[in-house]
């Protein structure tokens, strides 16, 4: 008995099409931003007034005519030429698919786009909203699914012939919908899969570097796990251990390993999986290795695998064991099944073989792992590739929250849970910095290294070394150091935190408003990322100091506590002095973000006396002009002094041949003031003669100090050593020699820190202006 009429059947299958030349003309028309047409000229006026214009050259008899798709149509057009782009050639042709999913004529649901190959059916449903909002709920339609989804079943086997795979996808963009929300659960339990806009975005860069061996990929992805056929795969085999692993080492045709396989890319995409860690390929190198083989060529080297008894269960029927060794040969049957197995290495070997002649005939050598752990895998990834291409800072950043989630060490785990608070900002569907930092291989505006510093010394989170806290570091952050159970205090540390930022990002964009392009510039920006997450959590240091809330506070408390200063910086953002634009927009270089941070910190100061970090004074005086110059003469005097009496005693001891007694120095001294020669007439300045007197380094001095501690001329009982000239107490202890020498070190320095005036994030703050000040009386000159 039929599932549906038959005449139903016949009518959706004449909404489908597989004609080549059909679907081109669709895609290209698709592929358009515009909904296009050609009208006779007098009907023109009337189709501009309802939002058509015109374009291009007109035609004899009519004019041609466009107008922007809706933002539905045009998501439900993008998803379909993706889909046509993967590889599927058997796609609806009417957007009135209505499929039924009982037997009453009311039992029937519009499928946005259907999608047909010879292993899968896929009935995709397309929800789109115009900007970002939050997601209604979708309770009643999710908990219906499973029930129609066997009726869409039955439908689609008496259709279009039964055999193969259905797969519901729900779609959507501009939504936010978390994957771990109740409805998206519903969704998984029934079977379906969620594509949001991560996940169009990665299909898209799948697109561009795999070419049509995406295909494969994008297979795993939504089937992951799912049957392709009943029987097994079965392939003779050598069963061994390695590390109290096991592995086994047999061979398989490419085009059953491109579908059982599965590359884990760190993108948001696969933000489900743990761990993720490979990048994405290269498309001229997979071109490459298509044509390698195509021409002969192969590679005797094994992919290596990882198969998850989760998901596979593998079956290994062994011959018994030689006494000459602890492998043993065998038959290892293998489900077949999308996705089972994660290629560790060589998905370039894999994905090579995907448009090649030789996909059926070849077999790639294998080592496959049996239920290595996250942890293994990621080791085993990261040791196979230490000595290949570095691993990029982003995808490193990212790497870590898997890599040390549950290390021994407590400084490792503070590393792990900095990069997880940073993948939940990027990450996170309902956050106001969704899709906006890079994450793994998923590129966008905000790097994560901005991310990692400021929390690394933001005190939202504590610092570590080893297994003990940086003292100081844990009193305002938001990790309950009480609590013992690591794993647990982590994930509530990263929850407060995330929620914390998000809400701080949230009362900017609301601050803001229409002011995108300062709130652009200023907070979401690299520079500005460091700044306002390095500033939330210096407020929420100050407040919490103040006892206005503790661990325990929710995010709402810590707001009301803080709002009131990041009001004051959003207005003073939004009116900017064209100075102050001038030079934190024209700063570069390692010090931008620390200016950038001042400058926040100093406008908030302005408001509110109280809050005067101790940074924040250093950095003022460090940019007063006067201090510097101060400094700046008392360091000058103290290095002249220093060159004078260090000559005049070696001309006093050695005579004539002072110079000799320290020929070492003297060479390196000559040798720099000849670069400095050559340096000078290469700039245009003309010949230069400089005295290799002129080229003393501190250290120099210091070195013959030391040398010469105890020595006097002999000719003049009154003279003073070294040691009793140049001997200082300036609280380091007064003991040693070293401990009298100390201040020379402390002076070289502080001679680094004024010797270049553009430098203003070093430069010399009030004690150090005092410490040059003692050291000038110490050695007996007069103030300048």
């Amino acid at each position: 008995m039929s599932f549906i009429d038959p005449a139903e059947a016949v009518a959706l299958r004449n909404k489908i099409s597989s004609d080549k030349s059909q679907l081109g003309k669709i895609y290209v028309a698709k592929s358009s931003k515009f909904h296009s047409r050609n009208v006779e000229h007098n009907l023109v006026e009337g189709l501009l007034e309802e939002g058509w214009e015109e374009y291009g050259a007109p035609l004899k008899t009519k004019t041609r005519l466009r107008k922007p798709k809706s933002h539905h149509v045009q998501f439900e057009d993008d998803v379909w030429c993706q889909l046509y782009r993967l590889g599927y050639r058997t796609l609806n042709i009417d957007e009135n698919f209505c499929l039924p999913f009982g037997q009453e004529s009311s039992d029937k649901k519009q499928i946005d786009i259907v999608a047909i190959d010879n292993d899968t059916v896929l009935l995709v449903e397309c929800k789109s909203s115009e900007v970002s909002a939050r997601a209604p709920s979708y309770k009643t339609e999710f908990e219906a699914l499973r029930l129609r989804l066997d009726g869409y079943r039955k439908a689609v086997d008496q259709t279009f012939g039964p055999g193969r795979r259905i797969k519901y996808i729900f779609a959507t963009r501009n939504i936010r919908l978390s994957r771990d929300s109740a409805d998206i659960q519903r969704l998984v339990e029934s079977g379906g899969f969620y594509y949001n806009d991560n996940t169009f975005e990665y299909l898209e860069s799948l697109l561009k570097t795999y070419r049509d061996a995406a295909h494969y990929q994008f297979l795993g992805l939504i089937m992951k796990g799912q049957a392709i056929n009943k029987e097994k795969i079965e392939v003779p085999a050598i069963e061994g251990t390695m590390g109290n692993k096991t592995y086994y080492m047999f061979s398989l045709e490419p085009q059953t390993l491109l579908k059982i396989g599965f590359v884990l890319h760190r993108t948001r995409a696969n933000e489900a999986e743990m761990p993720t860690y490979q990048r994405l390929l290269m498309p001229s190198r997979l071109k490459g290795i298509t044509k390698f083989i195509d021409g002969g060529g192969y590679f005797p080297n094994s992919a290596i695998l990882n198969f998850n008894e989760r998901d596979a269960k593998l079956e290994f029927q062994g011959q018994s064991r030689s006494k000459h060794s602890a492998s043993r040969t065998g038959v290892l049957k293998i489900p077949n099944a999308f996705a089972i197995a994660y290629i560790i290495d060589g998905q370039h070997r894999v994905y090579g073989y995907a448009n090649s002649k030789f996909k059926a005939s070849n077999t790639i050598p294998v080592v496959a792992f049996k239920n290595l752990d996250p942890g293994d895998q990621l080791e085993l990834f990261m040791q196979i590739n230490e000595n290949q291409k570095a691993v990029s800072p982003t995808l490193r950043i990212t790497l870590e929250e898997d890599l040390y989630w549950n290390a021994s060490r407590l400084d490792s785990r503070l590393k792990a849970l900095r990069s997880s608070v940073i993948r939940a900002l990027g990450g996170d569907p309902s956050g106001p910095l969704y899709n906006k930092i890079s994450l793994g291989e998923d590129r966008a505006a905000l790097q994560a290294k901005p991310f990692a510093d400021a929390l690394l010394k933001c005190k939202l989170l504590p610092e570590a070394r080893g297994n003990k806290f940086v003292e100081g570091t844990t009193a305002s952050s938001l990790y309950d150091t009480k609590n013992v159970e690591h794993g647990d205090e982590m994930k509530k540390a990263r929850d407060r935190a995330v929620s914390f930022i998000n809400a701080c990002y949230e009362l900017a964009e609301e601050s803001f408003g229409k002011d995108q392009e300062v709130l652009n510039t200023y907070v979401l920006s690299n520079r500005g990322s460091f700044a306002f997450i390095s500033l939330i959590g210096d407020l929420h240091a100050f407040e919490a100091s103040q006892g206005s809330f503790s661990i325990k506070s929710n995010t709402d408390q810590r707001m009301q506590a803080i709002e009131k200063y990041l009001l004051v910086l959003f207005k003073t953002l939004k009116s900017m002095t064209p100075e102050d634009a001038e030079i934190l927009t024209g700063k570069l270089g390692s010090g931008a973000e620390t200016t950038w941070l001042r400058f926040f910190q100093g406008y908030i100061h302005g408001e509110f006396a109280d809050y005067n970090p101790p940074e924040l004074q250093d950095w003022k005086e460090r940019q007063d002009k006067a201090l510097q110059n101060e400094g700046r003469e008392l360091g000058t005097q103290i290095e002249r002094h220093m060159k004078r009496f260090i000559i005049d005693q070696l001309k006093a001891l050695f005579g004539e041949n002072w110079d000799i007694e320290i020929g070492a120095i003297q060479r390196e001294c000559d040798t720099r003031a000849k670069e400095q020669m050559e340096k000078n007439y290469k700039e245009g300045l003309g010949r230069q003669e400089i005295p290799w007197t002129d080229q003393f380094f501190i250290k120099d001095y210091k070195t013959i100090i030391e040398k010469y501690w105890t020595r006097k001329p002999d000719n003049n009982p009154n003279a003073e050593s070294f040691e009793q000239h140049f001997s200082m107490d300036v609280g380091h202890g007064f003991n040693s020699k070293t401990d009298k020498l100390k201040w020379i070190s402390l002076f070289s320095t502080l001679r680094n820190n004024w010797a270049h005036e553009g430098t203003k994030e070093k430069g010399l703050n009030r004690n150090d202006v005092e410490l040059l000040s003692n050291i000038h009386n110490n050695l007996g000159l007069n103030h300048p």
